[in-house]
């Protein structure tokens, strides 16, 4: 796992800056660096940045998991560049003797969030032995230590580790715009002293010291301050720092009491940042893929049984954009409060959803799928169907472990995802009942796509929008557009099989054709008059594998010259209306960006 986030070579300064409590003069050489490529020199230069700033943004930074357990370092820059990556970060409050507490706004030469306001002093801990340590949080007061005099002046010799007291730590994410973002356990310190304050103008461009009234006045926008207020600040004052925060100051025992080994989960707090803009489709489900990919391998992997475990890997392993596991937690940030619990409840998707894949090849008679053998080819027929089954079992597991489910959530929550595995596997059934079937109706086909495949849009966007603690009119919302998207997609993964080739669709072109399987356009072409073409499609419909190649290409022209690739496509165009017409509903989100654009995707998968 390291060695997957380890970025380049971090260069560590000889400098006595880094070395036990000695922090006297410190300069940015001093620190743990990653030399930064060029692509990314460049776009820091494309973007007006500094060679100050350009320095600092190749500092090594810390990569955390979700529990705060070290797993790398990367630049700076990485860890906060489009989809970012998770690390380790401070933020110190220092109050004076009057109990006032700093706040400083972000120079308008910093890289990310220019011209903000956010508490006394915020930046990292860096990968040194140092500055990693977590005894004591020693390692992220030293780094206090270091990054209040780089940015406010404040001498070292006036500070001690015994100065800070660690509090608590947040899980967020902030984003800027499609190129920045914050994804931070942030370690919160509380200190009380009197400085003598000489600002970085290139790091710190005003600070203001605020009681606790006058901190509230700023929040409601009562007093303006000339500036907005960084998101993770907000969240630590309006979520995190009680009033016994206040009250505790001047009093050291009453401070070390309210510490916890806690980390809150905020979630994505970007819509607090009124100038925030959306990241796409690709960059948003990459903040998140690699934390649900884990709870897929740590659940699908914890079998004692290494051959069932790899068959029931064999498909996750050969990729995925994981659509499915990553929708729950795109809603929930676009229309309530997002939290780590929506990443288990896509999980549990996710391997439903791999679960029927393992099945549906068997039933299909399929040999690939995602350009690799289908589990029943790789490891057998009875393997298959066991895996497919303990897949089943352990989406459940995952769900009913989800984080932020509430017990009395659950039993409505399993209910809700047994409802959707049942609707897919009648899905499947009239499928399945259609290629024996001589008439089938267009609406017989919908309640087929809609069990088979909308309904886990439908699922993913409801319980995404329930979970985040949307209001009910919100959450119907969304199950609406789900379903509209699913259909959406349905409809595409139908055009795609007859529009793209075999190493696109990683299956043989034209295989729906010949196992007889009634989509929308072979259901549109067989009401049409009889014709020399209509007589090709009838000729290899459910011919199965004695068909041949060029029998499945006269079968593919003639879906087109009838018109029923055409007639296909406009439905396709109308549910993706309707989808959109439901994000028109919603208040303005930078999360929305994805969801449009994902509404889109379907609809553009074949240029």
């Amino acid at each position: 796992m390291n060695d997957l986030f380890l970025e380049g070579t971090i260069h560590l300064s000889s400098s006595t800056a880094m070395h036990g409590d000695d922090l006297t003069g410190y300069q940015i050489g001093d620190v743990p660096s990653v030399e930064i490529d060029e692509n990314l020199q460049q776009m820091l230069m494309d973007n007006s940045a500094d060679s100050e700033q350009i320095a600092l943004m190749s500092e090594a930074v810390i990569l955390v998991d979700e529990n705060d357990s070290a797993i790398g370092s990367a630049s700076k820059v990485s860890a906060h560049y489009q989809a970012g990556l998770l690390h380790r970060a401070f933020s110190v409050l220092m109050f004076d003797r009057e109990g006032r507490l700093l706040l400083q706004k972000r120079a308008d030469d910093k890289v990310t969030f220019p011209g903000v306001w956010a508490n006394s002093c915020c930046s990292h801990p860096l990968s040194s032995d140092t500055e990693s340590e977590l005894i004591d949080a020693s390692g992220v007061k030293r780094a206090a230590i270091r990054k209040l005099h780089q940015e406010l002046g404040i001498s070292p010799d006036d500070l001690s580790l015994d100065d800070f007291h660690f509090v608590t730590k947040m899980m967020y994410s902030a984003r800027m715009n499609a190129d920045w973002i914050e994804r931070e356990i942030d370690h919160i310190l509380v200190i009380q002293a009197d400085v003598d304050i000489k600002m970085n103008q290139n790091e710190v461009s005003e600070i203001k010291w605020v009681s606790k009234q006058e901190l509230d006045q700023i929040l409601a926008g009562d007093i303006d301050i000339g500036g907005e207020i960084a998101p993770w600040f907000r969240c630590i004052a309006e979520r995190v720092m009680t009033d016994e925060w206040w009250d505790s100051i001047g009093n050291l025992d009453r401070i070390v009491e309210l510490r916890d080994d806690l980390i809150h989960d905020m979630g994505d707090v970007s819509d607090m940042l009124s100038t925030a803009t959306g990241a796409g489709l690709n960059t948003s489900i990459m903040e998140v893929k690699p934390l649900v990919e884990r709870r897929i391998s740590d659940s699908l992997c914890a079998s004692k049984h290494s051959r069932l475990s790899n068959a029931m890997m064999h498909l996750i392993e050969g990729g995925g954009k994981r659509l499915r596991a990553t929708l729950p937690w795109l809603v929930g940030k676009a229309v309530g409060d997002s939290h780590s619990g929506l990443l288990d409840v896509g999980a549990a998707i996710e391997i439903v959803h791999n679960f029927t894949l393992v099945h549906d090849d068997i039933m299909d008679d399929d040999d690939t799928r995602r350009g690799l053998n289908a589990v029943h080819i790789e490891y057998g027929l009875p393997t298959a169907i066991n895996a497919g089954d303990a897949m089943l079992a352990i989406a459940f597991e995952r769900l009913v472990g989800a984080k932020g489910l509430a017990h009395k959530d659950v039993g409505a929550m399993v209910n809700r995802l047994a409802w959707m595995v049942r609707r897919v596997s009648e899905g499947q059934q009239l499928d399945i009942e259609f290629e024996d079937r001589i008439a089938v109706s267009e609406s017989d086909y919908f309640e087929m796509i809609e069990g088979k495949t909308a309904v886990m849009f439908l699922t993913c966007a409801e319980v995404g929008a329930r979970m985040s603690g949307a209001d009910a009119e919100t959450i119907q919302c969304m199950a609406d557009w789900g379903l509209a998207v699913g259909l959406c997609f349905q409809l595409m993964d139908d055009l795609i099989d007859v529009l793209s080739d075999s190493d696109t669709l990683g299956k043989p072109a034209g295989s729906d054709l010949a196992q007889g399987k009634r989509t929308l356009m072979v259901i549109h072409a067989l009401s049409q008059p009889d014709s020399p073409e209509l007589n090709n499609l009838k000729a290899v419909l459910g011919k199965g594998e004695s068909a041949t190649q060029a029998e499945i290409d006269l079968g593919l022209a003639a879906l087109k010259s009838i018109g029923s690739v055409d007639y296909a496509r406009m439905k396709a165009e109308e549910y993706h209306k309707k989808a959109h017409s439901c994000l028109d509903r919603l208040r303005d989100s930078p999360a929305l960006l994805a969801l449009r654009e994902l509404t889109d995707y379907q609809l553009n998968r074949i240029s």
